[in-house]
Parts: structure tokens; C-alpha cells; sequence
């Protein structure tokens, strides 16, 4: 009896362990594809603003991906006109937990993150990304921007895409 019962607990730990290894590995894919995505982002110059542009809408999808080009078409055309050289460097990347909404009734859950319909995807992940780029323009003094961002990648079949772009402050 004794030997039962501790095959059962040895097994309920070993499929805990299993999964939450699961979700840690998922949580890592999903800020690496954060972190790759800002990359590109940080770091568009006038020589690879087209290129890096396809990238970053293929990358998209949902309401971000709709407006993509609406919404960037004057960055797109600022990068060209000033010319510019721009290196960044992403500095951190988190999974984004909301745990401090004071409204919530006890026992309740806090809201979850704008998300797609679960017809286009199983899961949206909220992440946050801080980075560092500096840009030159043609003939101008370097200038240091800062990017807090917080970005929703969502699993659209077994690829996590980004379907949330905001700027923090």
C-alpha cells in the first residue's frame, strides 16, 4: 500500500514538473520572438527600412497587422528622407503578469490581455521589452532612444506572431 502511494505522488510530481518545464519553454520561445521582432525594429536604417519593414508585418497579425501599413508608412518615410543610421540593442525581456488590479473581488481572477479570437489563436502572451537604439541622421549628432514596449505574441499555428504593439511610458 505504502509503495502505491508513493508511486502515485512520485507521478503526479513528475507530471507537474512536466508540465510546468512545458510552460516555461513555451514562455521562452515567446520572448525570444518578442526580442527578435524588436530587433528589427530598433535597428531599421535607410538602406534595409523595406526589407525590415516586410519582416516586421509578417511577423504581425490581427488588428496590428490590418493597420500596419497605415500606422507606419510615416516612420517609413521620416527613415529615408533623414537618412538614417540607427543601432539598437535589446536590454530585457519579461512575460508581463498583472497581479496589482485593487477592484478585483476576492476569489476573482485580474482581466486578461486583449487577445485574437480563438478561431485565429489558442494563446496570446503578453510581454514586455525594454531597448536601446541610436540614431544618426545624415549630418547629425547622434540621438539615444529608449523603447519600453509591451507586445502581444500570440500562438497562430504553432507560431507565436505579434498581435499587440504599445508604447510604454
Amino acid at each position: 500500500m505504502i509503495a502505491l502511494l508513493a508511486a502515485v505522488a512520485v507521478a503526479i510530481i513528475w507530471w507537474g514538473h512536466r508540465n510546468a518545464d512545458a510552460e516555461r519553454s513555451y514562455q521562452a520561445r515567446v520572448m525570444a520572438r518578442a526580442a527578435e521582432w524588436t530587433g528589427v525594429l530598433i535597428n531599421m536604417n535607410s538602406d534595409n527600412v523595406e526589407a525590415s519593414l516586410e519582416r516586421l508585418r509578417d511577423g504581425t497579425v490581427g488588428e496590428l497587422n490590418t493597420g500596419f501599413d497605415a500606422s507606419i508608412a510615416p516612420y517609413r518615410d521620416v527613415v529615408k528622407t533623414l537618412k538614417s543610421s540607427t543601432t539598437g540593442q535589446v536590454e530585457s525581456v519579461s512575460i508581463e503578469a498583472i497581479h496589482n488590479n485593487l477592484n478585483i473581488a476576492a476569489g476573482q481572477r485580474p482581466p486578461s490581455p486583449p487577445t485574437l479570437p480563438p478561431e485565429l489563436s489558442s494563446r496570446t502572451d503578453t510581454v514586455i521589452v525594454v531597448a536601446t537604439s541610436v540614431s544618426e541622421n545624415a549630418g547629425g549628432k547622434p540621438t539615444t532612444v529608449r523603447w519600453n514596449l509591451r507586445l502581444g505574441v500570440s500562438d497562430v499555428d504553432g507560431k507565436q506572431m505579434i498581435s499587440l504593439l504599445e508604447s510604454l511610458k
